[in-house]
């Protein structure tokens, strides 16, 4: 089978492996769409995201969606979560199988990922795909549970005011869930004209004072969300929260310091939550993107075979397009 190792940074070779095989509690999965995330994003231009460090080649993809070829599910198309936890740490037994101490997780450290055409999977994992969500839905379920997660962090209230700075595809799904969520207003600071669902668009270098930010704010929103992963960001989502307000933090920063002033938070008396991926929020995922409250399909910008699979990464790197994704078994 094909398989993409990234072997240093920006160092992605395609070469031939034999195909894994699925042990006990396992299936053998014919990949179908992995989307690129930010955090890949990191593996390649950094070999690593924060303190994370690439100690042997490393197939990446964590976004992933396929067809089972082996046991009673064989045919089932399925949504894979990336996430393997150990189930017995105090988080786990707590219900934070997210914060687990010792998981696992897809193209990461030393867990291959889903960038090849076969991966053998946890079949626990595995999340049947209704009829009319697609393989490259499918995928983009996990960034969809990337956001759920956040929204839930965020405490949102029904009739509630959100803003969303960074406007990548979590930041659009974002959007997307807190809207289905009941927020009344949802303000977007992004600089390119990227709306999906937001009652408004702010380009944050039109933004020069607290003055500018006031008169398109005023007292300031209930919940501000994070997603750009840089120190302006924080301090953008900050200054947009109200006194008493909730910051909820999920970009990654490239250099793992996350630097903000304090006497603006402590001022307003904030509350911070940091994202850490997504706590079993498939099954809603899922009803969502079911029910067309999310729409999956207008955050993918541009679709890659595997063959091709550098130049989605070099993509994906100059930022021009959403999100991402390469399909193993495509041809062309």
């Amino acid at each position: 089978m094909k398989v993409a190792r990234l072997h240093a940074g920006a160092d992605l070779r395609l070469s031939d492996e034999p195909l894994p095989a699925p042990g006990t509690g396992m299936s053998l999965i014919a990949v179908t769409a992995v989307g690129i995330c930010g955090s890949d994003l990191h593996w390649w231009a950094e070999a690593g995201p924060g303190d994370a460090l690439l100690e042997r080649p490393l197939i990446p993809g964590h976004e992933a969606a396929g067809v089972v070829e082996s046991g009673q599910r064989r045919g089932e198309r399925v949504a894979i979560d990336p996430a393997i936890p150990c189930g017995n740490c105090p988080p786990c037994k707590k219900g934070y199988r997210n914060l687990c101490t010792r998981i696992r997780f897809a193209g990461h450290g030393a867990q291959d990922g889903a960038m090849r055409e076969h991966l053998a999977w946890p079949s626990e994992l595995l999340h049947p795909l209704p009829d009319n969500l697609t393989d490259v839905d499918g995928a983009m379920l996990e960034p969809l549970g990337v956001a759920i997660h956040a929204a839930d962090l965020g405490h949102l209230r029904l009739g509630g005011s959100g803003t969303v700075v960074g406007c990548g595809p979590i930041g659009l799904l974002l959007i997307q869930v807190l809207r289905a969520a009941g927020a009344a207003s949802v303000t977007a600071f992004e600089s390119l004209p990227r709306r999906l669902g937001a009652d408004f668009v702010v380009d944050p270098s039109d933004v020069s004072s607290a003055a500018d930010l006031q008169e398109l704010i005023g007292y300031g929103v209930d919940t501000a969300f994070e997603v750009a992963g840089t120190d302006s960001g924080v301090h953008l989502a900050m200054a947009t929260a109200r006194p008493g307000g909730r910051v909820v933090l999920g970009g990654i920063p490239n250099d793992d310091w996350t630097r903000f002033r304090a006497s603006l938070a402590r001022r307003k008396g904030l509350t911070i939550a940091m994202v850490r991926r997504m706590n079993d929020t498939y099954s809603r995922a899922i009803g969502l993107a079911v029910a067309g409250k999310v729409d999956l399909a207008s955050v993918v910008s541009h679709r890659f075979p595997l063959t091709r699979v550098r130049d989605a990464f070099e993509s994906a790197a100059m930022r021009k397009g959403l999100k991402i994704i390469v399909e193993p078994g495509a041809l062309i």
